[in-house]
């Protein structure tokens, strides 16, 4: 049979200089300093690129941008309550219907005369002046 071996450990004292360089984590001020110089100069980057911008044209920009931000989450959300709907047995048959029962009056409505079409002709322009100039 082995004889058990002896561990002796000698019990030295920790020195918080020692264990701040064997712990890596340990130098967590450091990180921080360093973070906080990069961020600030990444910040005065930021600022100086935004002050040569000439902000009397960002105003077309900046609705451009929001309107298509609007339609992107409009058309998300849309995708969302059409993807539910579709997971429901009967009502997509049903609103298939319903869209083809709505086109069918609509069309009855503005495109049975010619002078229905004219009307309709009329009123899409006048709408386009108005909203395109």
């Amino acid at each position: 049979m082995t004889e058990p071996s002896e561990v002796n450990i000698d019990a030295q004292p920790v020195d918080s200089s020692t264990a701040e360089k064997s712990n890596p984590l340990g130098d967590l001020g450091g990180a921080a300093a360093d973070f906080k110089e990069r961020y600030s100069d990444v910040l005065g980057k930021v600022n100086n690129a935004l002050d040569g911008v000439n902000w009397a044209q960002m105003g077309r920009i900046g609705k451009s941008v929001g309107i298509l931000v609007a339609v992107i989450v409009a058309q998300v959300l849309i995708k969302g309550v059409l993807d539910t709907i579709n997971l429901l047995p009967v009502v997509p048959g049903l609103l298939e219907l319903l869209g083809l029962v709505v086109v069918g009056n609509w069309s009855w409505g503005n495109l049975r005369t010619s002078t229905k079409r004219e009307e309709l002709v009329q009123r899409i322009t006048k709408l386009r002046q108005e909203y395109l100039g």
